[in-house]
C-alpha cells in the first residue's frame, strides 16, 4: 500500500500541501506523546514569547518551542528514516531527501499562543520551493479550537515579504489573504506536508489542554547548498544514504519501531 495516494500528490503539487490522517498509528502516537512530557519533565522546551517588541519574555502568554529534536531524543532521531516518512517525502519533493530541521512548538491551555502568517522559504531561500517540504505531526489532536495549523492554497506560487515578527524573539512573519485560510484538523497522530512556499500559521490555544506539534523539514539533496551539507544533516533516501550512521554513529535503518517499543517500556507512567 503506498503512503500517499495520487490525488494527494496533485494537491500538493496544485495547491502546496495536503495532509494523510492516522499516519502514525495509536503506538507511535503514544511514543511521541510520551517523549513531549520527557521533554517538558526536562525543563527543555523554551517560551518564545514576547510581549510585542521581539525581546521581552512573556508572563502571561507561551509559544513553547524546542529545536532541534534528534540531538535530545533517540525515537525522534530514528522517525525519518522509518519507511513510510522515506516513501512519502520521496513521491512529494524527489530523491535523494535530506533532513534539514527537526522542532516542536507547545501550545498550553488557555494561554498558547500561535506562530504568526509565514512561508518556510522566507528563511530557506530554495531555488524552487516544491523541492522542500515540513511534515508536521499532530502530536495531540489538532483542531481550530485549539490552534491547529493553517494554510493559503496556492501561496507557494508568490514570494511573500517578511519582516521581524514583535509576538516572537526570533520569527518573521507576513501579511496573507486570510480569507483564504484553511485550518487542517487533524487526529493525533495525522499528518500535514506544505512545501517551502506555502504560507502557513497555527493559532491561539483556546482550550484548557495542551497542543504539541511536531516539525521535520526535508529538503530535495540538489537543493542544499555544499556548506550546508557540512552541517550534519543525513540523508534519508538515494545516493548517499547511510542511514544516519554518519551523522549520528549509528544507523537508523529499521530502528523506529524498536525506539517506540523502548520508550513505551521505559516511560510507562508518563
Amino acid at each position: 500500500m503506498l503512503p500517499i495516494d495520487n490525488s494527494s500528490l496533485k494537491q500538493f503539487s496544485q495547491d502546496g500541501y495536503t495532509s494523510i490522517p492516522s499516519f502514525f498509528n495509536q503506538k507511535e502516537t503514544l511514543a511521541l506523546q510520551k517523549e513531549v512530557e520527557r521533554f517538558k519533565a526536562m525543563r527543555l522546551v523554551k517560551n518564545v514569547a514576547t510581549d510585542g517588541d521581539g525581546e521581552t519574555p512573556s508572563t502571561n502568554k507561551a509559544n513553547l518551542q524546542l529545536i532541534p529534536l534528534h540531538d535530545k531524543s533517540n525515537l525522534v532521531r530514528a522517525l525519518p528514516f522509518e519507511k513510510k516518512v522515506v516513501d512519502t517525502v520521496t513521491r512529494l519533493i524527489g530523491s535523494p531527501a535530506v533532513l534539514h530541521l527537526d522542532q516542536m512548538f507547545l501550545k498550553p491551555g488557555k494561554h498558547g499562543i500561535g506562530t504568526s502568517w509565514h512561508q518556510d522559504n522566507a528563511y530557506f531561500k530554495i531555488t524552487n520551493p516544491l523541492g522542500g517540504t515540513a511534515m508536521w505531526v499532530a502530536i495531540h489532536d489538532a483542531t481550530i479550537a485549539n490552534g491547529t495549523i493553517c494554510v493559503i492554497p496556492g501561496s507557494h506560487k508568490e514570494a511573500y515579504e517578511h519582516f521581524r515578527d514583535p509576538n516572537s524573539n526570533h520569527h518573521i512573519r507576513c501579511d496573507v489573504p486570510e480569507d483564504s485560510a484553511v485550518p487542517i484538523e487533524l487526529n493525533a497522530g495525522g499528518v500535514a506536508f506544505f512545501c517551502y512556499g506555502t504560507a502557513h500559521c497555527t493559532t491561539a490555544n483556546n482550550t484548557e489542554q495542551e497542543r504539541a506539534g511536531m516539525a521535520f523539514h526535508f529538503l530535495r539533496r540538489d537543493l542544499l547548498t555544499t556548506s550546508q551539507m557540512g552541517e550534519g544533516r543525513p540523508i534519508i533516501s538515494g545516493a548517499g544514504n547511510n542511514f544516519g550512521e554518519q551523522e549520528y554513529g549509528t544507523s537508523q535503518q529499521g530502528r523506529w519501531r524498536e525506539e517506540v517499543e523502548s520508550v513505551l517500556d521505559s516511560q510507562p507512567n508518563i
